[in-house]
């Protein structure tokens, strides 16, 4: 059976894995699903319907899958919550529910992915999707239907404007404000936000080869020091940078944009 404190208080329509452990005064609300492994700590809550995969840890206060923050929600509807496997979730962060408005005709869901760490007070906003190995220091923050795609790090006391993404292995400099994408492999911070050039430190210590560090030094020279436009820079590493997957990921990012990305 699980282990759960006398004091905690799980909605019998709750479904936790055999060795989940409960910690005192938290809250589990209806239909929750907790997977095996899991720590929920102490003054938690993990809001109606969220579905947790194995071996989470919430630490105190967390709250997770709870309403979103936005007055357009129906107040008597139950947004959707997924989280993957393996993420810590540091003192106070609070992941909202996905939205659900009047007119909708999709399911939609706030979505985190597997082996992430939410450093304390971090905020996730509702309809998000957040990817694998991401991490997010104190007190940094996303907006709603914001994207952070797989290994992207964001600093402290970081903003991303609604509808915005985060490449992959981006890095996201502290206290930098975002309202446009920020291109994959690539350092962005400052006030208002400008790309300094690849994330050299963070893709070597990930195991990137130096050829493929290489490529993306060029793409990046071509897109921001070359004097081309965008069309024009995107139409010269097609011809110049051999086909792999760094330059497929950061065509893809590109062409996908619809708030266009951070000069």
């Amino acid at each position: 059976m699980p282990k759960i404190h006398e004091t905690a208080i799980v909605h019998p329509s709750a479904a936790l894995a055999d060795d989940v452990e409960v910690q005192a005064f938290t809250i589990i609300e209806e239909e929750v699903v907790i997977g095996s492994g899991s720590i929920i700590g102490p003054h938690c809550v993990i809001g109606k319907g969220t579905v947790l995969g194995k071996n989470n840890r919430t630490f105190s206060g967390a709250q997770i899958g709870i309403a979103p923050q936005d007055l357009k929600h129906l107040p008597e509807a139950t947004g959707k919550t997924i989280v993957g496997d393996g993420n810590i979730f540091r003192e106070t962060v609070t992941v909202s529910s996905s939205t659900v408005y009047p007119d909708d005709d999709e399911e939609k869901c706030t979505f985190i992915g597997n082996n992430c760490l939410f450093m304390a007070c971090v905020h996730v906003a509702h309809d998000c999707t957040v990817g694998n190995h991401v991490i997010m220091a104190n007190n940094s923050a996303l907006a709603g239907h914001v994207e952070i795609h797989d290994g992207a790090i964001l600093g402290g006391l970081v903003g991303i404007h609604q509808f915005c993404r985060i490449g992959t292995m981006a890095f996201i400099g502290g206290m930098a404000r975002i309202n446009m994408d920020a291109l994959p492999f690539m350092i962005t911070e400052g006030h208002p936000a400008r790309c300094y050039g690849p994330n050299v430190v963070g893709l070597s210590r990930a195991g990137i080869p130096k050829e493929a560090l290489s490529r993306i030094r060029r793409m990046f020279k071509l897109l921001y020091r070359s004097g081309l436009n965008t069309s024009q820079a995107v139409r010269e590493i097609e011809q110049t940078i051999d086909d792999c997957d760094e330059r497929k990921k950061l065509l893809d990012f590109i062409t996908q944009s619809k708030r266009g990305f951070v000069h």
